[in-house]
């Protein structure tokens, strides 16, 4: 094996570099093994990452089996549940680049020769996977696991379920004591929140893509099966160093691909697609939105795992998980199973004889939920850079529809409104200035699409926005508006009861609005200060990309 932490151990001129190692109780024979960065995100402010640090445990273990030395390292990762609402949302994607650059930053000073990467929740999972992708070095994901589902009236519910409890107390449609028994029963324990959310839609992309164990996106966190899938994994870096197998050996056009279909037939989060963009870009892979409706079009969704439906993610683990998942689509043709994985071993090798254990959790390929997938890119006069549905989420009776804007500038302006009784049955909710440079940090709107289905207004009114949605969202939420209005949009065109024409069949979003009306708005429209002038914020929003590339930095 040729080591890159010889740069670091070898050699006379290498003694003070080795001093500084034995200063921490390494020793001599440590040294002379490949040195793994553990890189956990373990923090006491995190469910899905409370308890990494014995996930981390275990994958240093794994790692001393397989003849390596583990060394732990830190990285930050945001609870987007506990920054919902408030301006700390406007830092949690941003810290998406932090991550990579943190990863990155570690591996290079230290000479690392391969990557075991420990995360969970949202942005954690995509940015450590970007760093691995950009260095290029031998890596494992490992995630935390799904939380499991929590309990209301005998019902299994998640956290979907409290956000959309907020909006039902505001319309007296619960009491204070509903409203505590959701707050207490939704989230029993650590793990990432059990719905198909944008945590465990990455984490099972992690899997689809090849770069992660199989079981990684659904063996639930407290499962004794999750410890041993971190042995695993440590045990499985060090076969991908000893075969010199480099991320970019496992993620690449084919394996992009192959992950596009498991987005579409799981019904990912909306938030997939920002992130496969993001980690496409940085293995060199060009992957555009057209893409994504290309794959939509020929992949069938099977899973409506909440928020789309009652399953959650310890029954798509009791199914069989994503290698299930991935059969079914196998049948179809919809997958390369020549891929190459993290277990050293081929797609197709990976998922020989594994079964559909619950046709009513994963539906067969023969009786899919929709010919189509869980994902639906749209175009249109306000969003001519393309913006994004989770059509899987979309009740029937809203996939299309024409309704007034109700304009707001911010998410706050928005809420207010909708606590208020201010938006009625057919509005379209338009939210602006939200965007990646707008917000900036591209706000996820939880709040609203919750509130609205509290309010039982779900089905029949929309929301739109520049800035993006939860994966606990549901309704017809379409977000990623492209261009977004800080960068000229026509979605900062709008007016207060402009129709909107959404048509999600056809991927068609627009507003009545003439080219000539828009023209005039945009001569007598006045600039915009920025939100944020100050700290690491201000420097995102004027470096970022746009959704439609990934809102990644410059």
């Amino acid at each position: 094996m040729n080591l890159r932490s010889e740069n670091v151990t070898k050699g006379v001129e290498r003694a003070p570099n080795r001093s500084l190692f034995y200063a921490m109780g390494y020793t001599k024979e440590e040294l002379e093994r490949p040195l793994i960065g553990v890189i956990s995100a373990h923090s006491e402010i995190v469910p899905g990452h409370f308890h990494l640090d014995k996930i981390a445990d275990a994958v240093k273990a794994g790692v001393r089996m397989a003849g390596g030395t583990p060394i732990l390292m830190p990285a930050i990762g945001v609870c987007d549940g506990i920054a919902m609402g408030h301006i700390g949302m406007k830092y949690s994607l941003a810290s998406r680049e932090l991550i990579a650059d943190s990863v990155e930053t570690m591996a290079m000073a230290h000479q690392l020769d391969g990557l075991v990467l420990v995360p969970n929740c949202d942005k954690i999972v995509p940015g450590m996977v970007m760093a691995a992708v950009r260095l290029n070095l031998p890596a494992v994901v490992c995630s935390g696991g799904p939380m499991m589902a929590g309990l209301y009236e005998g019902e299994e519910v998640s956290l979907s379920k409290i956000f959309e409890a907020v909006g039902a107390r505001k319309a007296g449609m619960i009491d204070d004591d509903q409203l505590a028994e959701y707050e207490h029963g939704v989230c029993p324990g650590c793990g990432s929140c059990a719905g198909m959310y944008t945590a465990n839609s990455m984490n099972c992309l992690c899997e689809a893509i090849g770069i992660a164990l199989p079981g990684n996106g659904t063996i639930p966190a407290v499962h004794a099966a999750r410890t041993q899938l971190a042995k695993k994994a440590g045990m499985a870096i060090m076969e991908l160093v000893r075969r010199d197998i480099k991320a970019r050996d496992i993620i690449n056009p084919v394996s992009i691909r192959n992950a596009l279909a498991c987005d579409m037939a799981l019904g990912c989060s909306s938030n997939s697609v920002l992130h496969l963009l993001a980690i496409a870009n940085e293995a060199g892979c060009p992957l555009d939105l057209k893409m994504f409706n290309e794959m939509s079009e020929k992949t069938p969704n099977l899973c409506h795992l909440a928020p789309a439906g009652p399953t959650h993610m310890q029954d798509l683990f009791l199914a069989g998980g994503v290698a299930a998942v991935q059969t079914e689509l196998a049948k179809g043709g919809h997958l390369d199973l020549t891929a190459l994985t993290a277990t050293g071993k081929t797609l197709g090798e990976n998922i020989a004889g594994v079964k559909n254990k619950n046709t009513a959790a994963i539906r067969p390929i023969e009786n899919p939920y929709s010919e189509t997938g869980g994902i639906q890119i749209l175009w249109g006069n306000i969003a001519k850079d393309g913006c994004v549905v989770k059509r899987s989420a979309v009740a029937p009776e809203m996939l299309t529809h024409t309704g007034p804007a109700r304009v707001f500038d911010s998410e706050e302006e928005a809420i207010a409104s909708i606590y208020a009784g201010k938006i009625v049955d057919g509005d379209v909710v338009v939210i602006r200035y939200e965007g990646p440079k707008g917000g900036p940090g591209m706000r996820e709107m939880l709040n609203p699409t919750s509130a609205l289905a509290g309010m039982k207004l779900d089905k029949t009114v929309a929301l739109i926005t520049d800035g993006r949605f939860s994966g606990a969202s549901r309704g017809a939420s379409i977000g990623h508006v492209c261009p977004e209005a800080a960068s000229g949009g026509e979605i900062g065109l709008l007016c207060e009861g402009d129709l909107i024409e959404i048509d999600i069949p056809n991927a068609k979003i627009n507003a009545k609005v003439t080219d000539e009306e828009f023209a005039a708005r945009r001569a007598a429209q006045t600039p915009r200060e920025p939100n944020i002038k100050t700290g690491w914020l201000a420097r995102y929003a004027r470096l970022v990309s746009g959704a439609n590339e990934g809102a990644v930095m410059r």
